[in-house]
């Protein structure tokens, strides 16, 4: 028998680089998070790129750590000079950047005569942060408040997302899926009845050009399986039989 379920939990995600803004390198961080939290239960409903720049960080901050359950950032917190993600986050919480003195010896363990003033700055949270070691790099993610600090490195922020996703499982979605030889337009019609008969249905209508096979993949989601169920069979029924490809 399956307990009682965590509420369910909404998400952003602050992308941070001039990089991204400029083109220079594109982002697969956000997509990858949106994919893995749909799977986990968690609706991600707001994605922003912003610039390496210390007060748009803590403006955004101040922004979503109220408007959303969960915050997720990702870039910016490297060794060099535009690596500002820590002390915009710290900013944007009315909290000092210290240097984690846990963190400062471990880099003293590593580095010896070495450690430099670009490597503690790697040591740098926003005070108060959480450390949460897991994945295959030895170095931790840092949480302060609802704030989950990730690096930019599309490897390394899978991998510690990984590590730390068990913390948002919640009631997962159900996915069915419809694909239609009928154009949008005709479609349209009848997306609205049946929203209108399940109103809590998430139908997301995707229209595919020049493909044999079908014109338009509808998707039907909620986290009540006979209701999505229920809802695929009602819109089917509103279709003629020869224009329903397949469903899933």
């Amino acid at each position: 028998m399956t307990g009682p379920q965590p509420p369910d939990l909404t998400a952003a995600a602050i992308v941070v680089g001039n990089e991204i803004l400029s083109g220079k390198v594109v982002d697969t961080n956000a997509a990858y998070l949106a994919q893995e939290l749909r799977k986990l239960g968690v609706a991600l409903e707001r994605i922003v790129v912003i610039p390496d720049d210390v007060e748009i960080i803590a403006a955004t901050v101040r922004m979503y750590r109220d408007a959303f359950d969960v915050v997720f950032t990702s870039g910016g917190v490297g060794p060099t000079h535009d690596d500002v993600t820590i002390e915009g986050v710290a900013r944007g919480l009315g909290r000092a950047v210290v240097r984690n003195e846990f963190l400062v010896g471990k880099m003293r363990e590593f580095f010896g005569d070495a450690l430099n003033p670009a490597r503690l700055k790697m040591t740098e949270t926003p005070e108060g942060a959480e450390l949460i070691f897991g994945g295959q790099l030895n170095f931790p993610t840092m949480c302060v408040e609802n704030i989950y600090i990730l690096p930019g490195i599309p490897e390394l922020f899978r991998d510690k997302f990984h590590a730390i996703m068990h913390r948002f499982a919640r009631a997962p979605f159900f996915l069915r899926v419809l694909y239609t030889r009928e154009m949008e337009s005709t479609l349209a019609e009848f997306l609205d009845q049946t929203l209108a008969e399940f109103p809590h249905l998430q139908l997301g209508s995707y229209p595919k050009l020049n493909d044999p096979d079908y014109r338009v993949r509808v998707t039907l989601e909620s986290k009540d399986r006979d209701y999505v169920d229920r809802a695929l069979k009602h819109l089917v029924g509103l279709l003629s039989p020869e224009s329903v490809v397949r469903t899933e």
